[in-house]
């Protein structure tokens, strides 16, 4: 990186060299798999290589995007960049998931910036990314499928190269055959069409779907078990982290990430506590219900490409519950399990429905652990709210 080049983007509003420290794709994750980079920092990479090229006509191999945390920097490879003409550029990213099975690993994400008189950051769906067309999304309907935290991202890309805060730009993000790319995805039952999902929370893939995580789910269980611990929580995700730890108070090596794999979860569970010749009081489920939900129709292995998502299983359950016929066909009929989660949002039996729901989990999750003596659900939804109990 050249020295004005550097100056400029740790001189940025907010940023300063002192406080970010470089995120290594080299370092392995705990389970000894690459992390990779999400679409969202391809995207952002994209943006701020067209950038360069645009504003300082700097052809980059390789730019630094700041990550979600504002703590860390990710340095991404350039595929290619090119001037579209004097008020545009286009750089491009060939995306690298590491060692997590992505229908996106390998695609090209590009981006191109051009000016705009608006005096604002505007975002627009380039061939190959959806644009979303029913409610319930992490965007409004007609948006292009860039989901928040990219969007942030990005922004903070055009701040820490742009010297004039008035200056507009419109950010064009697209994937080189992502039309057909997204057709191995839910989008397309998610109601975005044309393309893929601009994603990302953390900017980073954490290797979790892979057989041989599920390998070292079975190491992380044990080390939770350990010291005759009474307690710990299982997590498909990070949702409910912060429940664990604040209102549990469990440690953190209490607490695991199972990824989609529950089922294998549970069954290490039982054979520890089984060659331990010991009961665990108190076993925490706690996620989003669009994974675990999914164990009240049978399913242990909550991925979407081995599943079909939960919106069905909640429709079911208030149809039983004796709400009106009218919002269990909405509910059924939700693109997503947030979506349907909006059209409970002012029932009254809203939370009682979810009480019922993790009640049903927790029951059919004791058939395969025996040897736990109480299971308890907790569900969330995206934003780490409880649904059910508190």
């Amino acid at each position: 990186m050249s020295t004005g080049a550097w100056e400029r983007w740790h001189t940025a509003p907010g940023i300063s060299q002192s406080e970010l420290k470089e995120f290594d794709l080299s370092v392995l994750a705990p389970n000894g798999l690459r992390r990779g980079r999400t679409t969202g920092s391809c995207a952002t990479a994209a943006v701020k290589a067209a950038l360069y090229l645009l504003l300082y006509g700097e052809r980059r191999a390789q730019v630094q995007i700041t990550l979600p945390d504002d703590a860390h920097y990710l340095t991404v490879p350039i595929q290619d960049s090119r001037r579209l003409n004097e008020q545009a550029a286009r750089a491009e990213v060939i995306k690298d998931g590491g060692d997590d099975p992505d229908n996106t690993h390998g695609a090209t994400i590009f981006a191109e910036v051009r000016r705009n008189d608006k005096g604002e950051i505007r975002f627009f769906a380039g061939d190959g990314v959806g644009t979303a067309t029913q409610p319930g999304l992490r965007v409004a309907v007609g948006e292009p499928a860039i989901n928040p935290t990219p969007r942030k991202m990005m922004r903070q890309a055009v701040a820490e190269l742009s010297g004039n805060k008035d200056e507009g730009f419109d950010l064009t993000i697209g994937c080189v055959n992502g039309e057909a790319i997204a057709k191995k995805t839910f989008n397309p039952k998610l109601g975005i069409v044309g393309g893929i999902s601009i994603l990302g929370t953390s900017g980073i893939v954490e290797p979790l779907s892979l057989a041989s995580w599920i390998a070292s789910i079975e190491v992380y269980v044990r080390v939770a078990l350990g010291n005759d611990a009474n307690s710990i929580a299982l997590l498909p995700g990070k949702i409910g982290r912060t429940y664990a730890r604040e209102v549990l108070g469990l440690p953190e090596q209490r607490s695991v990430q199972i990824a989609n794999f529950l089922g294998d979860a549970l069954d290490f569970m039982q054979q520890a506590l089984a060659e331990q010749q010991r009961d665990l009081d108190v076993l925490w489920l706690l996620g989003h219900p669009g994974k675990l939900a999914k164990v009240l129709d049978g399913v242990w292995d909550t991925h979407s490409s081995k599943s079909d998502m939960a919106m069905s299983v909640v429709a079911r359950i208030a149809a039983e519950r004796g709400f009106n016929s009218r919002l269990v066909q909405e509910l059924a009929q939700a693109n997503t399990v947030e979506a349907a989660m909006e059209k409970l949002k002012n029932e009254p039996g809203a939370q009682a429905l979810w009480v019922d729901i993790e009640q049903r989990i927790a029951a059919l999750v004791q058939t395969r652990v025996p040897a736990v003596k109480k299971i308890e659900v907790r569900l969330f939804n995206l934003q780490g709210d409880s649904l059910g109990e508190v």
